[in-house]
């Protein structure tokens, strides 16, 4: 599954009646990098960028 629209809905309707929310797919990130320690310096640096994309907007203003 891709993280497009399509794939965002279809994950969606797989989970039927449980919200996917952006605490359950934190959830499951993190239990996929404890699944799979090979990737976590690829999810370290997805944290990371995420923490700083406020900080690049406010330097755009």
């Amino acid at each position: 599954m891709y993280f497009t629209d399509r794939g965002i809905e279809e994950l969606a309707d797989r989970r039927g009646e449980e919200q996917v929310t952006l605490e359950w797919v934190s959830d499951q990130l993190r239990t996929f990098v404890d699944l799979n320690p090979e990737f976590e310096t690829p999810i370290e640096r997805l944290a990371s960028w995420l923490a700083r994309l406020d900080d690049d907007e406010l330097d755009d203003e």
